[in-house]
């Protein structure tokens, strides 16, 4: 069917989660195929769909896409959740990126052994590091940048409930955030992707995790 946007990865969050949270945001309505075996993997690989041999895979607009940073500026770009000129797309950019790299020591602590130390390490940068930068750009804007709704908006409220999960109350020592997070939450088309029944993924548990290593062939 023309005009139809299929995700392909593992019946869980990781690195295809700020995607589906960027489509539900732009309203764009999406189908997914599951990896649950090696075989799928085998021939994504054999047929020459992932390029670095790697998932989220993305079908949208006849191009079959990977590398989550890459999709998530092409989808940003397409509906106009990526800012008005240079400017604003650099500022997107790097609040996005930072993001993105605290949501990943979330998405890989699932496949950690010790997760005690990760945990207060995550806990840490994200009160030291990360949230500070967020608390002082949302002292006054509605909105990040530009002031209007960008994919680094998206991804901020995806992360605070992220750490929330881990660290309830966590964002108390930052009250913009949290102002943040609350009008965000009833954006019409992200307050639908936060009630049950949706295509939000729910926190990974050993299902996901032994899927991912016997597709992947991970060890840790």
């Amino acid at each position: 069917m023309a005009g139809r946007v299929v995700l392909t990865y593992f019946d869980g969050r990781g690195k295809m989660e700020p995607i589906r949270w960027l489509l539900a945001a732009a309203e764009v309505e999406f189908e997914e195929v599951f990896l649950k075996t090696r075989e799928q993997y085998e021939k994504l690989l054999s047929d020459g769909d992932l390029m670095f041999q790697q998932v989220p895979l993305v079908e949208i607009d006849g191009m079959k896409l990977i590398q989550t940073k890459a999709i998530l500026k092409y989808i940003a770009e397409k509906y106009n959740l990526h800012g008005k000129d240079l400017k604003d797309k650099a500022m997107i950019n790097m609040y996005s990126e930072g993001l993105l790299d605290l949501m990943e020591m979330m998405m890989i602590l699932p496949f950690t052994s010790d997760k005690k130390p990760k945990l207060d390490n995550i806990e840490t940068k994200a009160k030291q590091r990360y949230m500070p930068v967020f608390e002082k750009a949302l002292s006054g804007p509605v909105y990040l940048v530009g002031g209007k709704l960008s994919c680094a908006d998206v991804q901020l409220l995806e992360c605070t409930l992220m750490l929330e999960e881990k660290f309830p109350g966590i964002l108390s020592d930052f009250p913009n955030v949290k102002s943040f997070q609350g009008r965000m939450s009833r954006v019409p088309a992200l307050s639908k992707f936060l009630q049950p029944g949706s295509k939000r993924k729910p926190q990974p548990d050993d299902v996901y995790v032994k899927t991912v290593m016997e597709v992947l062939r991970l060890k840790f």
